[in-house]
């Protein structure tokens, strides 16, 4: 079921310390579970897992639960050990975990969307389930009746989530690389704005509620931060929808008042990873890294603030590693300077990255 590695120690780059094998299925999330030898997993294969760790070294499922669909996502709540499977129907099963981890029971099956969940958040302050599907759609539902509070609907797939237990603001990244932060209150919400700034679909949101910012990584290849100001009433963000070139003033294909009045076509609109201003392809021919900026690989600029960088300016600020799996899904412990990784080759693996992100030794997990 698992193999124990032993790995050179006083390197600066992940040790792998344990591989978890066999799943019939690619591995659509894992978790560390905190302050324990422990990785809960779920699969495409239908399979909720329980992994922890024997005198051996090796990892033996202490929980085995197989439910009626594909399981999708997982958001697990360590300090009341609930544990909630959104799945490929649509569904989203919660179930209580026993202290020993070694038995786990059903609590409600919630019928969040029409189609397969994509992500979702438990609030235990709210004591709601917030979910997005590919229906298009972002539910939030109340965990004590187990009944649908209110739903949202967006023009394309919901692909990932991020909410503010303290504001209850959930944020929305979707697959034609909007971002669309909503208020939710009860069975209402509002629209508060939609950021634009991506030119592909959004893959993955992170949201710091201490510095009020949120990180949204995209198919374009970037990784953009949003300084959402929260409390302050300050958003900042890229200079979104213009109906003409920031810098040469021709329009875009969609103002057909300027096309017509100059006879002229319409060109696509571009954003510069610097100044954030609309421009056309002719005035942001160049390409550069920006890693101050988490531009680690070369993004669109506009020729202007191409220009304004310097050789110092491109030096990395990450590091990469070969992780010889397809990873799909991460979950990091800083506390312990752990990692798990799974992926759609099936496996996991669970890593020590005390020498890269300066924590102290990885406590209870053999090298």
């Amino acid at each position: 079921m698992a193999a124990e590695i032993h790995s050179r120690p006083h390197s600066s780059r992940p040790i792998l310390l344990n591989k978890i094998e066999g799943h019939q299925d690619a591995v659509s999330a894992a978790v560390l579970i905190p302050k324990e030898d422990g990785v809960i997993t779920v699969s495409e294969d239908r399979t909720i897992r329980v992994w922890l760790k024997r005198d051996s070294g090796q990892y033996w499922p202490s929980i085995y639960h197989t439910v009626s669909s594909p399981c999708s996502c997982m958001s697990y709540h360590h300090e009341s050990r609930r544990i909630f499977i959104g799945q490929d129907n649509g569904a989203i099963v919660e179930f209580i975990i026993s202290e020993d981890f070694n038995k786990m029971n059903h609590v409600k099956t919630y019928p969040a969307h029409q189609g397969r969940v994509s992500d979702m958040v438990f609030s235990l302050l709210s004591q709601w389930v917030v979910s997005t599907g590919h229906d298009k759609s972002l539910s939030w539902m109340c965990t004590q009746s187990g009944s649908m509070l209110g739903r949202h609907y967006f023009s394309s797939w919901a692909s990932c989530l991020q909410y503010d237990n303290d504001t209850q603001h959930a944020f929305v990244g979707d697959y034609s690389g909007q971002i669309t932060l909503l208020k939710l209150e009860g069975q209402t919400y509002s629209t508060i704005t939609t950021l634009k700034g991506h030119e592909g679909s959004i893959g993955a949101l992170w949201w710091d509620p201490v510095q009020r910012w949120l990180f949204s990584g995209a198919s374009d290849h970037s990784v953009i931060m949003w300084d959402i100001g929260g409390r302050k009433g300050r958003t900042l963000l890229l200079q979104g929808h213009h109906d003409s070139c920031q810098k040469c003033e021709q329009p875009f294909f969609w103002n057909i008042k300027q096309m017509w009045d100059t006879k002229t076509l319409g060109l696509r609109q571009h954003h510069c990873r610097k100044c954030g201003k609309a421009v056309c392809g002719k005035c942001s021919s160049k390409r550069s890294t920006y890693p101050v900026m988490g531009f680690e690989f070369q993004v669109r600029m506009c020729d202007d603030c191409y220009n304004t960088i310097k050789d110092e300016d491109r030096t990395p600020l990450a590091t990469f590693h070969e992780g010889k799996h397809n990873i799909s899904h991460m979950d990091m412990d800083p506390a312990r300077g752990l990692m798990v990784t799974c992926g759609s080759d099936r496996v996991v693996k669970i890593w020590d990255m005390m020498q890269l992100v300066g924590c102290s030794i990885a406590t209870g997990f053999s090298r």
